[in-house]
Formats: C-alpha cells, sequence, structure tokens
C-alpha cells in the first residue's frame, strides 16, 4: 500500500481555545490507561488515549481480575460487560498438582476464594466476585466504553518526547502509518506504557530491583481438553514432570484461556543458553507430555517468551507526569496481581487528575499519588516473587538423585513409613503456604493509604492485625481504607452495596438518620462534587444491621469517602450542633482536596469538556451465583 496517499493525520480532537487540545493525555491502552482513558472520560474530562499498536494486546497475558479490580469496573458501569467475556469465579480453581492432566494427582488446592474454607470470606468482602478475564478480552471493554464517553483513541500511535513547564505538557507523537509526527498541548500526560515506558525513563524515574532473573516460554495452542478438566474445573494446572521442571517454581503450568479449549502451556528455561529453539514438534511433544495424552489433537497459535523482573519504582510522579501499572511495577504473574494493581494505579489517579482540572481540588491533591501507589506497588513485585519461591516446599518429596525423580519420589511419598508420614506432613506444610499466593485476600484488599489526602483518625490507636493481613481482609472504616463493602436494601427493595451509594465520580459524606447535623453541613455547603448519603433513610436502609455492625462510628458520627472508594477522613463521635458539623467537614474537605472549599463552592465556567458526567446504572449481582441485574432507581435515589 502507497502510504503516501494517505491524508495527513488530523489529531487535534479540540479546538484549543483556552491553549490545549486536551486536558489529558494517556499514553498506553492496556488495562492501566484502559481505565485512566474511561474514568477520566467518565469524569467529564478531555482525554486523547494512544497506543503504538494497530489493536490491544496480541496475547492472553494478565487474566485473573480479583475483586478490587472488578469493583473499579463497576464503579464505572462495565462490570456486567466485562462478566460476558469472564471465565466465572466458580470454575476458576481447583488447582491441581499433578503428574499430567491424565496421570496421578499430588494434592489440589481450592483457589481464589472457592473453597469451602475462603468462600464465604469473599463474599462477606465485596458485591463482586472474582473473574478470569483475558487481557485481550478485558482491554475492548474498557477502549469501547471511553471512546463512547468522549474520549479520543489513538492507535498506531507512538509517544516520542515530552516537554513541561507550568502550566502544561506538550507531547509530540509519531503516526506510525505515515511516519508523520505532530505535537499536542495538554494539562496532564500519564504515562501507562508498560514494562519499557519511554515516558518513565524520560521522567527518570528511579527504580529499585533487577530484571529478567529468570526465563519462561509460553505456547498458546487450541485443543479440547474438558475430558480431564471440565470435572473439576480450574484455570491453572500444575505438573511434575522433569523435562518441564527447570527454575525456582519446577513445574510445567498449563493455563486455560477459553475453558476447556484454549490453554497456554508454560515451563522454564536456563537464560544462560540463550532463547530456545521450539520448533512445532517439541512443542507438541512438550505439551502431550504435560497432558498425558500421545494422540492429543494440537494447533499451535503462538509461541512467546517473557522474563522474571522484580523491579518498582520508588516515585511514579515528576511534575505534570504521571506514570503507573507495568511502567512502575514489573513483576512475575506469579498471585494475579499485576492488571488488577494496573487499573487501581490509573483508578486512583484519574480522580484527583479530573478534580484539579475541574477546579474542585487544589493541584497539591496529585502530589498524594505516589504515597499512596507506591508502596503497593512495592510489595505486589516482593509477594509475586515470593510466591514463585514458595513453590520450593512441593517439591521436596522428589528424588533428585534419580534418573526419573517424580516415579522415585512418588514411590517414597507413598511409603507406609515413618519417612514417608514426614513427606507428606511436610507437603501439605507447603501446599498450606500457597494460600499466601492463591487465596491472598488481604493482598488483594488490605492497603492502607498514608498521604496528605487522608486525615487520620487520632482519637484511636494504632490499627492490630489480629489475623494474617496477607491472607484475610480486614474491613474498616479508618481513614486509608477501602470503605467496607456491607449489603444495604434500596428502593426497589433489592439490595445495593455500601460500595454503589458512594464514588462514581463524587466525594460521599456517610451518616445516620441521627446524623442530620452532617447533613445540614453538606447542603449549606453545595458543593457540585459532595453526595450525601443517609444510612437508614428510603432508599438506603439497613435492615439487616451490617452496615451498623462495620460502620465503627456513631450513628451522628459521619464518614467522608473518596470518589475512589476509599475513607478519606471520619468523625467517630456524635455532633449533633450544626455550625461544629459544618466546620468539621469543610476542614476535612479543605484537607483532603488541598484547597479551601469555599473557593470551589460553585459551579464555575471551566475548560470546554469534551464530555459530561455519565450517569451510571450498576448491575446488582447475586452472591456466588455469577448472575446480575440492572438496578435502574439506585442512581435515581443518589441524585
Amino acid at each position: 500500500m502507497d502510504t503516501t496517499t494517505l491524508p495527513p493525520p488530523a489529531f487535534t480532537p479540540f479546538t484549543p481555545a483556552d491553549g490545549f487540545d486536551t486536558d489529558v493525555i494517556v499514553i498506553g491502552l492496556g488495562p492501566a490507561g484502559g481505565t485512566a482513558a474511561l474514568a477520566l472520560a467518565t469524569y467529564g474530562i478531555r482525554v486523547h488515549a494512544v497506543s503504538l499498536f494497530p489493536w490491544v494486546a496480541n496475547g492472553p497475558r494478565a487474566h485473573i481480575t480479583n475483586q478490587r479490580a472488578v469493583e473499579v469496573l463497576r464503579d464505572l458501569g462495565v462490570e456486567r460487560e466485562a462478566r460476558r467475556y469472564a471465565t466465572p469465579w466458580d470454575q476458576m480453581g481447583d488447582t491441581l498438582f499433578t503428574t499430567s492432566l491424565a496421570g496421578e494427582e499430588i494434592v489440589r488446592l481450592q483457589t481464589w476464594g472457592t473453597g469451602d474454607r475462603r468462600y464465604g470470606d469473599y463474599l462477606q468482602g465485596s458485591p463482586c466476585t472474582m473473574l478470569d478475564i483475558p487481557q485481550p478480552l478485558m482491554e475492548p471493554v474498557l477502549i469501547k466504553s471511553a471512546a463512547e464517553r468522549g474520549a479520543i483513541i489513538s492507535f498506531h500511535t507512538e509517544y516520542l518526547s515530552h516537554e513541561q513547564d507550568s502550566e502544561g505538557v506538550t507531547v509530540l507523537f509519531r503516526d506510525v502509518r505515515t511516519g508523520q509526527t505532530f505535537s499536542q498541548r495538554a494539562r496532564y500526560l500519564l504515562g501507562f506504557d508498560g514494562a519499557r515506558s519511554k515516558v518513565a525513563e524520560d521522567i527518570g524515574l528511579p527504580f529499585e530491583g533487577e530484571l529478567a532473573r529468570a526465563g519462561t516460554n509460553y505456547i498458546l495452542f487450541n485443543a479440547d481438553l474438558s475430558r480431564y478438566v471440565a470435572h473439576r474445573p480450574s484455570i491453572l494446572h500444575w505438573i511434575y514432570n522433569s523435562k518441564a521442571g527447570f527454575g525456582e517454581i519446577g513445574m510445567g503450568l498449563l493455563r486455560a484461556i477459553k475453558p476447556w479449549h484454549q490453554w497456554i502451556a508454560g515451563w522454564g528455561f536456563d537464560m544462560a543458553d540463550g532463547v530456545p529453539d521450539l520448533p512445532d514438534d517439541v512443542v507438541k511433544d512438550r505439551i502431550r507430555m504435560l497432558v498425558g495424552d500421545d494422540d492429543l489433537d494440537i494447533e499451535i497459535v503462538s509461541r512467546s517468551v517473557w522474563y522474571v523482573n522484580q523491579q518498582h519504582a520508588t516515585n511514579y510522579q515528576v511534575g505534570r507526569v504521571f506514570c503507573g501499572g507495568d511502567a512502575v511495577h514489573r513483576h512475575p504473574p506469579s498471585s494475579g496481581l499485576g492488571s488488577n494493581t494496573s487499573m487501581q494505579d490509573a483508578f486512583n489517579l484519574a480522580w484527583k487528575v479530573a478534580y484539579v482540572v475541574k477546579g474542585h481540588a487544589g493541584a497539591g491533591l496529585l502530589d498524594s499519588y505516589t504515597p499512596e501507589r507506591m508502596p503497593v506497588g512495592r510489595q505486589i513485585v516482593a509477594r509475586a516473587n515470593q510466591s514463585r519461591k514458595d513453590y520450593a516446599g512441593l517439591r521436596e518429596w522428589l528424588a533428585t538423585d534419580s534418573d526419573d525423580p517424580v516415579r522415585d519420589g512418588l514411590a517414597k511419598l507413598k511409603e507406609a513409613s515413618p519417612e514417608g508420614v514426614a513427606l507428606r506432613e511436610r507437603l501439605y506444610e507447603a501446599l498450606e503456604l500457597k494460600n499466601t499466593e492463591f487465596n491472598a485476600h488481604g493482598v488483594e484488599l488490605n492497603q492502607r493509604y498514608e498521604s496528605a489526602a487522608v486525615v487520620p483518625d487520632t482519637t484511636v490507636g494504632p490499627e492490630e492485625w489480629p489475623h494474617h493481613p496477607e491472607l484475610y481482609l480486614q474491613a474498616t472504616t479508618r481513614p486509608g481504607a477501602k470503605l467496607p463493602h456491607a449489603w444495604l436494601v434500596g428502593p426497589d427493595g433489592c439490595r445495593l452495596s455500601t460500595l454503589d451509594v458512594v464514588g462514581k465520580g463524587k466525594v460521599t459524606l456517610l451518616t445516620g438518620i441521627a446524623g442530620a447535623a452532617w447533613k445540614r453541613a453538606a447542603q449549606k455547603l453545595d458543593l457540585p462534587f459532595l453526595r450525601t448519603v443517609v444510612v437508614g433513610e428510603p432508599g438506603t436502609i439497613d435492615p439487616y444491621g451490617n452496615w451498623h455492625r462495620v460502620r465503627e462510628v456513631h450513628e451522628a458520627g459521619a464518614i467522608l469517602v473518596r470518589p475512589d472508594g476509599y475513607v478519606a477522613w471520619r468523625h467517630s463521635g456524635a455532633v449533633w450542633d450544626d455550625d461544629r458539623a459544618l466546620t468539621e467537614l469543610q476542614a476535612a474537605l479543605g484537607s483532603v482536596l488541598a484547597q479551601d472549599t469555599d473557593r470551589s463552592a460553585r459551579d464555575t465556567e471551566g475548560p470546554a469538556y469534551s464530555t459530561r458526567a455519565v450517569p451510571i446504572a450498576v448491575p446488582q449481582a447475586g452472591p456466588g451465583d455469577g448472575t446480575d441485574r440492572e438496578n435502574t432507581s439506585t442512581e435515581e435515589a443518589l441524585r
């Protein structure tokens, strides 16, 4: 095709009457960039999101979607659509450790909260179940919805460089199809451009850790394996086999992509020998060995090699430029934390940028991004790499000095002898440790933010953790924690979560029937971004007493919840006086938003936004049944 006949690119989608082509430029359209574009467009911010590539991810990549990430989808109104493409929660896990899919099982682990021991914990922790959504199916949901709400989406568009000043950022692009370069002027630049982030490099973000400390082969293939797994559904199967046992995991992997007909086979390789040659006959023999079926009909779709990283940035922002996602935390897929953390980075940042652009908050609010998200990135990089190392105990029964370690190791493991007993005891101890990877509810939901956008509750001491903080969610209304989920009942008699009555781009003041002084204080401030929810009033009643049990404040107290669902401030004691409530609330808002609320007490004429805030009807999911229904009256009740 003769590209010289193509017209010049028209990447100036907004009239720069205010000196800006757009408010925010997002580089990268993976889970983080897609979430950022969707959230900003939903909040009514002009956003231009670009990708170097012609379309979405070209391989399954990330897939585990934990409850917090699904809550983000729920808040942005796309949970229902995402569920259409997902493997549902109840099929995600009896994770096998076996000699092959057709061979002898060694142990199983009930994973991702699906087991009898943890099922109730997960149901109590969130209105959303976990899902398994491969990245090529997640990204279109985010991108399509962002475009529908006004975001400008550009593929085949390469970020080259930027220059920032006190007022904005000028970004230089190249149209990959024509080679032509062009620039745009924006207020802020968000770099969600992956593990080789040029944006992070350009702003000189500091990193700790190492890259490429181990290598793994991944083969995407089609084969009908339903007869081996449909009766014991799981998305992950670990295979003990001496030919697929290299590295710190030391097992082969079969991962379901489209149950039960599309799969990934994975195994480690020695990087000292270079990138392995993987001809079709070798790959098919290896897959048949992992499955345990010498006659299996296999269609190879693609091959890839990836490397185990253990690196995180210690700062996520410089001036008007911010980075998130894989650009700042680089780690293996163990524990399933990558895309989930990336989406939460974007969700944390988007509302802050939106509030500053709209004048609802001072620029100082943006300084809270690194202090809140960097500790999370550091934690999940460490957790993912530790999860790989924790497989060592599951291999201790192997007879490493034998020509067939699995065969001879199994013989010892099954002995009716003191040695056999000891091996079995150690194996079950090692299996229990793997809960820190596969049932790590606390890792996924126990984040605690400390920043200027959180006002500590000085009436209580340091938080205590009676249960394992990585395994178990500890729900609390302490500032810096995610608002606890509790089922309320809406105006139509259907259940709605406490998470459904907050968020949607607004700061929410939560109080009880006795908190009339707080309600009047909010009415007096009359802020366009502040919503008041009185639990107990029609539309948000608490007949189960669920909120009463978890709120940790007096009914005449108050909890201030940020648009991302995190508690910003609370007043635990009762307040009956209107003047005191007004003073307390105004001070809290001013502190959290880095701006005197008097300056934003009325809507002011600002930028000509390309979109407006989009009302979202929240799908209500039944607990554990994978079904949902549209609760169209919830949004009306909250207006």
